[in-house]
């Protein structure tokens, strides 16, 4: 019988440097453990990671133990938290949504609350500010993964959402992940 998996969620920000993600991902091998899942990015003059580490129970602990060394080493705050696969629930469809928009405050907050209020949830968000090309004005993009339910009228779900973007000026599309 294969052992049960185990799981650690890893974040950690710090000043972004050449060599971070080397020397982390080799603490990580060191223990036989390995990324099941990550994302990493730099933000400013920072570096974020979040990643999810699979290895038997008692690596993990070790690894979550070697924290305070780990910090110290690479120059992060690091923060652990032990966590589970992830259960499939009822069928969900994996829908993106790009969106463009002249930069203004509550963007991501009125994306968000639209499709909270319609129990879809987010899986992934990202956004970036730029400057317009011939204009020079302050863009917004935002692109979003969200998992929609299977009993939800796609059609009308689509028409409720370009109706929530005509009336905050956004351009936007929800269409389905090509698997």
């Amino acid at each position: 019988m294969p052992a049960k998996k185990s799981y650690l969620v890893l974040s950690a920000l710090g000043e972004d440097r050449p060599g971070i993600v080397a020397q982390l991902s080799k603490a990580i091998f060191d223990l036989e453990c390995s990324i099941n899942d990550s994302r990493m990015t730099v933000l400013g003059g920072e570096f974020a990671v979040a990643m999810m580490i699979e290895g038997n129970w008692n690596a993990l602990a070790k690894l979550a133990s070697n924290c305070p060394s780990l910090e110290q080493q690479l120059g992060l705050k690091i923060m652990t938290k032990q966590t589970k696969g992830r259960k499939q629930e009822a069928e969900l469809l994996p829908y993106e949504v790009d969106l463009v928009a002249l930069d203004h405050p509550g963007i991501v907050h009125h994306l968000a609350n639209f499709f909270s209020r319609r129990k879809i949830n987010i899986e992934e968000l990202a956004t970036s500010s730029y400057a317009a090309a011939h204009t020079g004005s302050a863009m917004f993009s935002v692109h979003i993964v969200v998992s929609i339910p299977a009993d939800v009228h796609i059609a009308s779900l689509r028409e409720e959402f370009m109706e929530f973007c005509d009336t905050m000026n956004l351009d936007a599309v929800l269409e389905p992940i090509k698997l």
